[in-house]
């Protein structure tokens, strides 16, 4: 009897660090900040306030600014990171198996790397007189550019750094679901005429529809909380013009210390992003289906 409850039990015990972690480090944290963001809070004194917070956050310019500075990101980080992830996917995995660990290890290297070296990396590059970036440009004859400190190039530098670094995690479940389709459906679309071109678009591309979607939520979802980027090469300047939603809701707590008016912030985000991932869903439907 014993042995049947523990068996039975003992699958939770082995999530329960995992679970713990996500209780104490997301759940807890997500509910303090929906309380908060009813309130003006304060150390000694927490005042009640209702809805104000998330009033004063669509009269608030500079909130509105990060909203624009994030969809922008967004916009263009998101389906550039999914297509070329799709791209390199598509041009590694006819090679042989030794190749393609190669690669998958080439492209993964960046994703272990910390937002923080890559930052600091880029930030470099962009560097008004002394960066790669400058120095390219004068071996063609072009005058420098101030990348980080002009409101015209910062952005488009910060959107940069996203877009060509490698999308090592794209690479590695894009090649996982493309082993995965059987090599018989090729093999008929073969024996019917078709080239690889008419194959990869018939075939590999519909199949990939459930990874496209994953990728296109979690890409839409960091894009819209990013932060370090930000913080490290512009640090939201020149004045508001790279201040994302999350590098917003930074300042406005640990810098103005206004903490209800930053939960609300973050309520507004956390809403958006299920919204958004909601829609996503929804119009990339996966109906082609395959049977092993």
């Amino acid at each position: 009897m014993l042995k049947q409850i523990w068996r039975g039990r003992s699958g939770y015990l082995f999530i329960l660090p995992k679970f713990a972690l996500f209780i104490v480090f997301v759940f807890i944290p997500i509910l303090w900040s929906f309380l908060v963001s009813f309130q003006e809070y304060r150390v000694f004194d927490t005042v009640w306030v209702g809805l104000d917070n998330f009033r004063d956050a669509f009269s608030d310019d500079i909130f509105w600014m990060a909203v624009q500075n994030t969809l922008r990101y967004a916009v263009v980080v998101m389906p550039s990171t999914v297509i070329i992830a799709l791209i390199l996917a598509s041009l590694i995995n006819p090679l042989r198996r030794s190749a393609q660990t190669f690669f998958r290890a080439a492209f993964y290297l960046p994703t272990v790397a910390s937002t923080v070296v890559l930052s600091m990396v880029w930030r470099w590059i962009f560097q008004t007189r002394f960066g790669l970036a400058n120095y390219f440009l004068a071996s063609l004859g072009l005058e420098p550019i101030n990348w980080l400190h002009s409101s015209e190039w910062a952005m488009r530098s910060v959107i940069t750094m996203a877009v060509l670094t490698p999308p090592g995690m794209g690479v590695i479940l894009y090649l996982a679901a493309m082993s995965s389709i059987p090599d018989s459906l090729y093999e008929a679309a073969t024996i019917d005429g078709a080239n690889r071109l008419v194959q990869w678009w018939r075939i590999t591309l519909p199949l990939l529809k459930p990874t496209t979607l994953y990728l296109m939520i979690v890409s839409t979802i960091g894009s819209f909380q990013v932060f370090d980027q930000v913080m490290l090469m512009t640090q939201g300047g020149p004045g508001y013009a790279t201040t994302t939603i999350v590098h917003r809701i930074y300042q406005t707590a640990f810098r103005d210390f206004q903490f209800g008016y930053a939960g609300a912030m973050s309520m507004l985000l956390f809403f958006a992003i299920i919204v958004l991932a909601l829609i996503q869903s929804r119009l990339v439907t996966s109906d082609v289906e395959y049977k092993g």
